[in-house]
């Protein structure tokens, strides 16, 4: 090993050591207690309340078997309609304000929106662009991160949404890929800004597939209902720290294997939710994938591996240790998109193959085998191209089958740029001693041109932390001074709409 090398590992050795430190002392008492509050909140009901950090762990819910049971988390038609019809009955207990649905597009014709009444049931457009903003976290800044504090605020005011009294229903309208993602971008704000679980919901399906199974034409209407603008709550009066379902640069290079290799015993299940292509930077397929007809095979002759690059990437490939199961294996197209029965997809967790042979696979890119996948007591760490695809995988592990989760929010696009490539510069995006070189823990194929490599806004090749948004926002909550890290650009920084997923 060179002695470059060796002092980069050191560097970056000390900047994991310390975040590790800086973790347990914001941890210890995670779920309750003295130790646990790092701040108070005023409530609208003019309460003071301790600000919890609640681990992974305590955010994950677990999905009753039939989900027509579940009256948070993932719900199905049935209950939406059983609550829209009567909402003032049949709401959940806790739950004592509005039902508010916000669909990320409209529906096909004739199931357009789910029918509100204008009173207490609403059902508004929220596309998933207003739920994602460009970042900066020490390091790099980052698209398609969550929204900071002033935003989610926004948001709030927007469609006048009280966290505190009602139901956010989070419904895709026509179903798709896309759209799947983006109402588990809607979940994943929510929550991490403190939004309690039993709040929070997410419609199974899309109105394609609702309109005919558990709905019929006369519980959708052609319009949405106007966003009123009047809402008065912040953030701020969440007392709930759920920052922990967001994992950093940082966070993952702690986590990090050795070797690039399956290792069952190490408390941490890393899944990698773009395609096989992608994972392999090329160098195999997966079924469907040009042309090809089994569970995975190498790609054609003259497969050009470029065209597994997204972003202006500087390379493709994965972080060792990553595990691969695309996240399209977790819905069912031809009926909305909706999620799997959980047995299903426990299954897929477990590392057993489907019907077509498909399952989790390792950097031998073969299944890893039943039992060998997820192991009990592990915390997921998910992550795509910029996290739009893992929310799919998140939401299947966090909301469905009760596992500690953590979203990789900066994902590949950010990932990918922490190299000593060049850019169409000409340019290194980060010098060669940097401790965030994520190339040098990373299988990758780098881009055959730099022409071909976007430009990167990197704020600090020799940050101490990559942790700048998660003190931005844990101050924000408490309006302490951050001294100027971790703030946004405007929601919507994200990348533009992207069908494939991101």
């Amino acid at each position: 090993m060179s002695k470059l090398l060796k002092a980069t590992q050191r560097q970056r050795s000390r900047a994991i050591n310390g975040v590790l430190l800086l973790t347990a002392i914001g941890l210890s008492g995670c779920g309750g207690g003295e130790d646990s509050t790092v701040g108070y909140v005023s409530t609208p009901a003019g309460a003071t309340e301790p600000i919890v950090i609640y681990t992974p762990a305590q955010i994950a819910q677990s999905s009753a078997d039939n989900y027509d049971a579940n009256v948070n988390g993932l719900v199905s038609g049935a209950t939406l309609k059983r609550w829209k019809d009567d909402w003032i009955n049949q709401r959940p207990p806790g739950i004592t304000g509005k039902l508010v649905i916000l669909q990320i597009s409209e529906g096909p014709a004739g199931a357009e929106y789910v029918a509100p009444n204008g009173t207490n049931v609403f059902t508004y457009l929220s596309p998933s662009s207003e739920w994602i903003q460009t970042r900066t976290n020490g390091v790099i800044s980052t698209r398609s991160m969550v929204p900071d504090g002033a935003a989610m605020d926004a948001l709030l005011a927007k469609y006048d949404i009280d966290p505190h009294a009602d139901l956010i229903v989070a419904a895709m309208g026509t179903g798709s890929p896309g759209n799947a993602m983006g109402q588990g971008r809607i979940w994943y704000a929510l929550r991490y800004w403190g939004v309690e679980a039993n709040h929070l919901a997410l419609l199974n399906g899309g109105n394609q597939w609702l309109n005919g199974s558990s709905m019929s034409s006369v519980d959708f209407q052609a319009t949405a209902s106007s966003a009123p603008g009047t809402g008065a709550v912040s953030v701020k009066s969440l007392p709930a720290d759920n920052t922990a379902l967001q994992a950093t640069v940082e966070d993952m290079l702690a986590v990090l294997p050795s070797a690039d290799t399956n290792v069952r015993d190490d408390g941490v299940f890393i899944w990698d939710a773009r395609g096989m292509n992608q994972y392999s930077a090329g160098e195999m397929l997966e079924l469907g994938q040009s042309g090809c007809a089994a569970a995975y095979c190498a790609p054609p002759a003259g497969f050009d591996y470029m065209s597994t690059f997204q972003n202006g990437g500087s390379r493709q490939g994965h972080p060792r240790g990553a595990l691969q199961l695309q996240f399209t294996n977790m819905l069912v197209a031809a009926q909305g998109y909706r999620y799997k029965s959980k047995a299903e997809l426990a299954a897929y967790v477990n590392g057993e193959t489907d019907a077509n042979g498909v399952g989790i696979t390792d950097s031998t890119y073969q299944p890893v085998g039943v039992g060998n996948a997820y192991q009990p007591g592990d915390t997921v760490y998910t992550y795509c191209e910029t996290t739009f695809r893992a929310m799919i995988t998140g939401i299947v592990n966090v909301v469905i089958l009760g596992n500690p989760t953590r979203f990789y929010d900066g994902a590949m696009v950010e990932w990918h740029s922490l190299s000593h490539l060049q850019d169409a510069t000409g340019s290194y995006i980060l010098p060669i001693d940097s401790p965030w070189r994520t190339d040098v823990v990373s299988f990758f194929r780098p881009a055959n041109d730099p022409a071909l490599v976007a430009t990167r806004s990197v704020v600090d090749p020799y940050a101490s932390h990559a942790n700048a948004i998660i003190l931005a926002d844990k101050a924000y909550k408490t309006s302490a001074s951050t001294g100027g890290g971790g703030g946004g650009s405007g929601v919507g920084g994200g990348l533009p709409p992207n069908p494939c997923g991101g």
